[in-house]
């Protein structure tokens, strides 16, 4: 196999295939990882689930609550799309994961309250960020290669979040952040009442059943770090009296996030600058509802699209009302994760026109995956591989492969991707879980790894091609895609199985080992033992392994 420094210039040459261009004139490719919340790959028509999630959770044949996506479909035929990619099971872990290219033995993000420890400057113990456990991050690779780089939508990893190396963020919360955002009342906030600590809708000042949180998609809270109009340093947005005079009920989280991404990459082609976007879109996450607090479903409305069979047209939303009494006078859509899909395609549609109108659309890689399995069906379980089961499109021109990719992936290959493509040399003693993909979509190599592997705190799941072992232990046989994508049988005589397949069984037990450092090595080096987590949704299986 070529090593990196000469097999970059054969990527380019591919590039320059289409263009015309002499070696000593290419550009490095821009790139824009679109990185969407809580979407089982069931979700994306492409991968032809017989099920997918109706808007109350759950399992639905229902077409009217399947998505559609013309231009997931197009980037994935003239691109290429992995039927078997994984993530983590639930948000953070899976964040600290693509952030880093590494699994939790090394960056301690086991589970979403479940975050190992470490010492800061002045002694005192707190959460070790992602860029003090793994300082080479998606920003370094792309950045130390003279990208511009931007962080756009979620963040939800601690820490000092210009420290994660991006030039520029245009952050929206994860979950309740600051309450002191100036512009809404969109806001879920704890407090105590009658002796109790509940939850209160600030809109309205009545108790609510669910979690504390600002608003992200409708009036949303957004923070912008280091924008040319306050250089160095983080503002509220809107920050500007002719932004401010335009921000309402109709301004959507998702809109803003996409349309500062723009602004960058205008500024970026203008300097002559290859960049690099990351959007960590909240689209597909559930929400609150201010429009309709007692709705049963927790995929909030989005803004109206329609697809003409050539592009998109949107509604701008009309919303009246204020203190929980609103009329949205038909001018958004229903509840229902497919509405949020759509949008994400109404989005890939918007930058596929935007690389177009600044002429870079043929120098550009887009990559679409998302962070573990859908809400109320796959999220945070361990169970099969129904947590961690996630899209993954990958379009650029010159690839050798199109369509359809029976490989394995996990979303830590993303990382030494965008080094490879960048030209950045992740040093040897430094180690990277992920492998990169570019070996295999610009050559004719026929595959790129072995085995896929994610986890759950102390809970481990790992599968090669034909075989999977979850996080409780069990086994099973995948040699065999079920129509629901999750369906597989159930192996209980191992004597039964192929000398082949006790191969790959052999091959995952082996591999376990290295990534089993819960109980051991739960936290940063020189941490003492913790005790065990108690917090809610960090209660592991840790039933007799078979």
């Amino acid at each position: 196999m070529l090593i990196t420094r000469f097999l970059t210039p054969c990527i380019y040459a591919a590039f320059l295939g289409l263009t015309g261009l002499s070696l000593a004139e290419s550009k490095k490719p821009n790139i824009i990882l679109l990185f969407a919340d809580d979407i089982s790959a069931r979700e994306i028509p492409i991968y032809n689930s017989s099920h997918w999630s109706p808007p109350t959770h759950g399992n639905s044949q229902d077409e009217k609550f399947r998505a559609t996506t013309p231009v997931m479909d197009r980037l994935a035929e003239e691109g290429v799309w992995v039927k078997d990619a994984w993530s983590a099971v639930v948000c953070k872990p899976s964040r600290a994961m693509i952030m880093s290219g590494r699994f939790a033995h090394i960056q301690k993000w086991w589970n979403n309250r479940d975050v190992g420890k470490a010492y800061d400057e002045e002694g005192k113990l707190g959460l070790w960020p992602v860029y003090e456990s793994s300082p080479i991050t998606l920003a370094t690779v792309t950045g130390e290669q003279g990208y511009r780089t931007y962080w756009t939508g979620k963040s939800h990893l601690a820490g000092d979040q210009m420290r994660f190396g991006f030039d520029e963020a245009c952050h929206t919360p994860a979950e309740l952040s600051e309450v002191s955002f100036p512009y809404t009342d969109f806001k879920i906030t704890t407090e105590k009442r009658d002796g109790k600590r509940v939850m209160i809708n600030q809109d309205t000042g009545e108790i609510v059943e669910t979690y504390a949180q600002n608003s992200w998609y409708w009036r949303p809270e957004v923070q912008l770090l280091n924008d040319p109009s306050a250089p160095g340093k983080a503002v509220w947005w809107p920050n500007t009296p002719e932004a401010l005079a335009d921000y309402g009920l109709h301004t959507y989280g998702p809109d803003v996030e996409q349309d500062f991404a723009f602004n960058f990459m205008e500024r970026a082609v203008a300097d002559d600058k290859p960049f690099f976007i990351f959007h960590a879109s909240h689209l597909g996450h559930d929400g609150f509802n201010w429009f309709d607090p007692s709705a049963e479903s927790k995929w909030p409305s989005t803004p109206k699209i329609h697809w003409d069979g050539k592009a998109y047209s949107r509604e701008e939303p009309k919303i009246t009302g204020d203190n929980g009494s609103y009329d949205t006078h038909d001018s958004i859509t229903e509840l229902g994760l497919h509405h949020h899909i759509n949008y994400l395609d109404y989005q890939l549609w918007r930058y596929r026109e935007k690389l177009q109108d600044l002429g870079v659309d043929d120098n550009t890689i887009i990559i679409f995956t998302a962070d573990n399995g859908t809400g109320g069906y796959g999220k945070n379980s361990s169970i099969q591989q129904k947590g961690c089961h996630v899209p993954f499109i990958f379009y650029a021109p010159g690839m050798t492969k199109k369509g359809q990719q029976n490989i394995l992936v996990t979303i830590a290959d993303i990382l030494p991707t965008l080094a490879e493509l960048s030209g950045y040399q992740i040093p040897e003693d430094y180690e990277v879980n992920g492998k990169s993909l570019v070996p295999y979509l610009f050559t004719d190599e026929e595959e790129h790894r072995d085995w896929i592997y994610c986890y759950r705190g102390p809970e481990q799941i790992i599968r090669s091609h034909n075989v999977l072992r979850d996080g409780r232990h069990r086994w099973w046989d995948v040699s065999e895609t079920p129509g629901d994508l999750t369906s597989f049988a159930e192996i209980k005589n191992f004597d039964a199985l192929s000398p082949e397949i006790r191969k790959e069984v052999a091959m995952l037990q082996k591999v376990l080992p290295r990534f089993d450092k819960y109980d051991a090595e739960h936290d940063a080096p020189g941490v003492p033992p913790q005790p065990p987590i108690k917090a809610k949704g960090a209660r592991y299986f840790r039933g007799k392994k078979k």
